[in-house]
């Protein structure tokens, strides 16, 4: 389902709660909503359509991925960029790294481990930061 994006920066400041099985609906929802912003959005976190649960969307072009409970294992290449958020009004400055690896549960709940380099990486640990409640 479609689900209203949430611009509520309390909401949006809370930490996630781990991902489970039950959560399932989540990431249905969340490439849902992903693909009816597709025009101005490569990425999405479940607390942007109402849930504190750690869930996560990357658009990689021609595929979408799901994370539940990401966590960056390693990261390096640090840079400064500017970003925007369909959450936010506009862009801020925010520090990212080139090359990050990731381990995630896939929407199986399967153990998976990805590295990302470039702009992936970059739309990764934004996803992430809206899960530790950091708003760019």
């Amino acid at each position: 389902m479609v689900k209203p994006i949430v611009r509520d920066m309390f909401f949006l400041g809370q930490k996630s709660e781990a991902a489970t099985a039950a959560d399932a609906q989540v990431a249905i929802d969340l490439k849902d909503t992903l693909e009816a912003h597709r025009a101005g959005c490569v990425g999405m976190a479940a607390n942007m359509i109402g849930y504190k649960k750690r869930t996560i969307i990357v658009s990689m072009g021609m595929v979408d991925i799901v994370m539940n409970n990401p966590v960056i294992i390693s990261k390096a290449g640090e840079y400064e960029t500017e970003e925007g958020c369909l959450s936010l009004e506009g862009t801020r400055k925010t520090t990212r790294y080139k090359d990050i690896e990731v381990e995630y549960e896939d929407t199986s709940f399967k153990k998976q481990k990805q590295k990302f380099t470039g702009f992936p990486a970059q739309i990764v640990q934004h996803e992430i930061d809206h899960l530790e409640g950091i708003i760019i």
